[in-house]
């Protein structure tokens, strides 16, 4: 199946991480990647990384500038080809935090995506993405696609990130 977290709300990567723990308590394999997110920035990294080793990978460079392109593109292609050799290795779920944003972008080329979800596909292969922005085509080809919509949230009355509710 191909499931996407979508919206302008809060939640769409905690939607990933609670999807990938149901599916590891239900003793499938699963690995996850993190478009655009360093490494050690969020509570979520540290237990990822722990439950899963060699199958978590932040490697993004951090805030997106359009001057820092090409090192952007690099740590997204980076990811790309530690999600095909997951691929290989056999995953029964392969969660992508942050797709939508990287290829929102340009970082990610559609070709690529649409490369990833069919092979994805024709492994037996459960694909998550998130993000952003979901183009038409890809909820065309999505089985589940949830929107997270923000109703409210603290930035808005100019409340700062809170350790263990946004990082």
């Amino acid at each position: 199946m191909l499931l996407i977290y979508t919206g302008n709300g809060k939640g769409k990567t905690s939607a990933c991480v609670g999807q990938a723990i149901r599916a590891l308590g239900q003793g499938l394999a699963v690995a996850f990647g993190q478009f655009m997110k360093r490494g050690d920035q969020a509570g979520e990294q540290t237990m990822l990384a722990e439950l899963l080793g060699e199958n978590f990978l932040a490697s993004g460079a951090g805030f997106y500038r359009d001057s820092d392109f090409e090192k952007h593109r690099e740590k997204a292609a980076q990811l790309l080809r530690w999600a095909e050799e997951r691929l290989d290795q056999g995953v029964d779920m392969l969660i992508l935090d942050e797709t939508l944003y990287a290829l929102n972008h340009g970082l990610l080329l559609e070709e690529e995506v649409r490369a990833l979800i069919q092979r994805s596909r024709d492994q037996g292969c459960h694909l998550v993405l998130s993000g952003r922005n979901v183009p038409l085509w890809m909820v065309e080809l999505a089985d589940i696609v949830s929107d997270v919509t923000e109703v409210k949230h603290i930035y808005a009355q100019g409340g700062k990130a809170r350790r263990g509710i946004e990082f």
